[in-house]
């Protein structure tokens, strides 16, 4: 919230990501006490917890979640992509680099015994590698609590 709302937003280069109305739309919701700020791993309810990563932006969290198979992890913006996370690698966009690499870390921590358990969050593999609800949602939607139909590997 403070960087899309901050001095940074003065460069047309790092305001590119973000559209205003979703800005303005997020400004509106905070003052009607909609948004909560969470610096730190906090459980949501029982099964759903956020934690902070950061490294990517400064408040940057993922989403752990208790399922069928375990804990699963989505990882957002923490790794954009299996091979981020695999070779640990960082993608473009770097708020700070050490927690990056400290969150690859982090992610495999939360999550319930393999690489299987994190999802990264722009990767196209996902919508390969694990199963939709049914076969008229192939290619739209994938069921994350399910284990994937192949690992994630490149």
């Amino acid at each position: 919230m403070a960087y899309v709302t901050g001095r940074c937003m003065c460069s047309d280069l790092m305001r590119r990501a973000y559209d205003v109305d979703d800005v303005v739309h997020l400004v509106r919701c905070l003052y009607s006490d909609r948004v909560h700020f969470h610096d730190r791993s906090v459980e949501i309810t029982s099964g759903l917890s956020v934690h902070r990563i950061g490294g990517h932006t400064a408040g940057l969290q993922v989403v752990r979640v208790w399922t069928e198979r375990g804990w699963v992890v989505i990882a957002s913006d923490a790794s954009h992509l299996y091979a981020n996370m695999q070779k640990r690698i960082p993608y473009l966009g770097i708020y700070h680099m050490d927690e990056i690499i400290e969150g690859f870390r982090t992610l495999h921590q939360l999550a319930d015994g393999s690489a299987d358990h994190i999802v990264p969050g722009h990767d196209p593999l996902v919508m390969k590698l694990y199963p939709a609800p049914s076969k008229d949602l192939e290619g739209i939607v994938v069921r994350l609590d399910r284990a994937p139909v192949a690992g994630p590997r490149l």
